[in-house]
This record gives C-alpha cells, structure tokens and sequence, in this order.
C-alpha cells in the first residue's frame, strides 16, 4: 500500500521520486513510469537478502525481462572484484546503455550496484530498493556511489543519481536486530545534525519503534528522508552544507577499520558522534547533561556507548580520510543539538582525548 512520496531534486530540477509503501505491490506500477516493458532489468542483490525477499521482488516483476546477480553478503565484499563480477553478468547477457539495474538491499548493495551502473558503458541507469534502515534514510538517497579499496572505506566512487528510491517499510521488521540498531545511528545522526525536536522524539517513541509499529517506523523514515534530501539538495557534490551529514563519520569510519569491519557502521557512527560529543563540551558548544542524554538514547537502542580500540591506530585512520582537505581534517561538531557546523581546527590532542572518552579498558 502506498504511504508517501517525496520528489528530490538535482541541480534544481527534478531527479527522482523517493516511494514509501509498505509492500511490493507498487514497484511494477512505479518501474513502468520509467517504460520498463522493452529493458532489460538485473537484481544486483546479496546472499541475505536474496534468501527473503529475491523471489517475491521476481514475482512482482512477472512478464519483464529480468536477470539477477547475487553476491555474498558482508562489507568485506564491497570491492571491486564485486563489481567486475556485476560488469561480467551485464556483458554476458547483452545489456546496453537503455537497460536498468535494480540495488535491492542495504547500503552495501546500493553502493556497489550505483557505482557498477555509473561506471558500465559510462553510465546505465539504476533503482535503489533499500531493505535496512541505514539505506532506506540514509545510503539510498543523494547518489553517493562506490566501494572500498584496500581497506579504505568508500576510497572509489562517484556522485550518480538513482531513477527512484522504493521503499517497503516492513522489510524493517525482518532486519536482526543487530542491523536495526546501525540503522538507528544514522537516524540519530540526522536529529542531531539538522531537527532538535525530532531527536528527543526519537526517545519518546522508541517503544512503538523498537516494537515495529509501521505508523512510527514510517514518520521516522519519512522525516530523516526529509533531511538528508534538503541537504543533498542544496550541496548534491558535498561542496560545503553536505558535509554535516558526516557527522559522526570521521572518527567513526577510523574505528570501522580498525575493527576490521566486525563493527557495524551505524554503531561505529555512534562512536564517533559520542566522541565527537567530548570535543563540543570541551569548547563549550554542549552540556554534561547532552552527552548523558545521548548515552540514554544510544543505550535504548542497544547501540554500544564504548569500545576496545588502539587509540593511536584510530587515529592514524584518519588521515586516511576522504573528508581531509588540504592536509586537513574537516570535522564536523555541534554548535548545539540540531544544528551542525563544520571545524577545521579540531587538534590531534582533542581527536584523541575524544577516543580516550569511548574506549573501554583493554
């Protein structure tokens, strides 16, 4: 049934719809806008999700020409040996620049399926279909693209914007547990960075949240959508504004890799911003109080609040970062809840304090 819809535009013009439903039954109706009866499509999915929801998306799209190609699941995939493989189905089967591939998945997916349709024949195009929470308010939107290299999160890719971003709500409530909460560092994020009221929200709801009521998960999927698109709008290349949505993200990103990956990236997310947290209350942007309010909520869902970490590797990470800038780090801090900027005098003393006040004894 369909739910929402938002229009998101590209260089101010209108780019692509993002659809809210809370099945699949709409997907062929939407799909036919884009004259999908004389293209052929490809399912680029992972090993997960094609176990759930691969034959049932097939059978919503019975009588179109459809191919599909599964990889395993896991970011440690994100490479591209996954993408050579996606180039070697698509010539295999004779694709051209009219056909279409569809990203049904998570972040990991859309990643690598955006960026296998941005590069193949200098561009095809593509439809995200985020099954997480992480994709579907966060990774689906803005046409950030690519995968890692040699460790480095996100070192390859390119800005390439989808034809529609479908989302069926309940698949929320297939996700482990585990991914529910990742997801919920991103959702996190975006109160902290743009919306103070829907932050504290965030707390005051959390039982019919966690509980999967779909009229909560959709006002909390629909208002981080809304925020990421006004800000993707306004900077789609990540020239200045769009950078805040990397709140959380610089230190975040070192610690998924010194975690080898076992962390997920919301909860690595997490860390960083709870770290980031200690260099705002240093310069006195935010309270004792914010930071324990931010703890609470972090806890309540099951989003761990420190970790065991080499501080010194964490922070040799950094500098690995795609967010330096002239051999600096653009960092993003809070002036206060809800609203965001972007410091480019963050020390090396206050990056590293910052991991000292996430990391658990060894």
């Amino acid at each position: 049934m369909y739910l929402n819809r938002l229009e998101v535009n590209f260089e101010n013009k209108p780019c692509y719809d993002i659809v809210i439903s809370d099945d699949f039954s709409d997907l062929k109706n939407e799909l036919s806008k884009l004259d999908i009866d004389n293209r052929k499509i490809c399912i680029v999915t992972d090993t997960n999700v094609a176990e759930i929801y691969l034959d049932i998306v097939k059978e919503e799209l019975s009588g179109l020409n459809v191919f599909t190609h599964v990889f395993v699941a896991g970011e440690q995939n994100k490479n591209l040996d996954t993408v050579s493989k996606i180039y070697d189905t698509l010539i295999l089967n004779k694709f051209d620049r009219k056909d279409i591939l569809l990203a049904l998945g998570g972040g990991v997916v859309g990643d690598i399926c955006g960026f296998a349709a941005a590069t193949y024949l200098r561009g095809i195009d593509f439809v995200q279909i985020p099954t997480t929470l992480v994709s579907q308010v966060d990774s689906s939107i803005g046409g950030k693209t690519g995968v890692d290299f040699k460790h480095f999160k996100n070192m390859v890719g390119a800005f390439y914007m989808p034809k529609l971003v479908y989302v069926n709500i309940n698949t929320l409530n297939t996700l482990p547990e585990m991914e529910f909460s990742s997801g919920m560092g991103e959702v996190i994020k975006h109160g902290l960075i743009f919306d103070r009221e829907y932050y504290h929200r965030l707390f005051d709801n959390h039982k019919k949240i966690l509980s999967g009521d779909i009229k909560a998960l959709a006002e909390m999927v629909l208002t981080s959508q809304k925020i990421k698109k006004e800000v993707v709008e306004n900077d789609p290349y990540e020239k200045g504004q769009r950078a805040i949505l990397n709140f959380g993200h610089t230190l975040g990103h070192a610690i998924e890799k010194e975690k080898n990956f076992t962390l997920s990236h919301g909860a690595c997310v997490g860390l960083g911003m709870l770290a980031a947290f200690d260099i705002c209350r240093k310069k006195h942007k935010l309270s004792e109080d914010d930071r324990r309010f931010l703890i609470d909520l972090m806890k309540t869902y099951s989003l761990d609040t420190e970790t065991e970490m080499d501080v010194d590797k964490v922070f040799e990470a950094t500098f690995n970062d795609k967010k330096m800038e002239s051999g600096q780090i653009k960092f993003v801090l809070l002036n206060r809840i809800g609203k965001a900027y972007i410091d480019r005098g963050v020390t090396k003393e206050d990056m590293v304090e910052a991991l000292k006040s996430i990391c658990k004894e060894m």
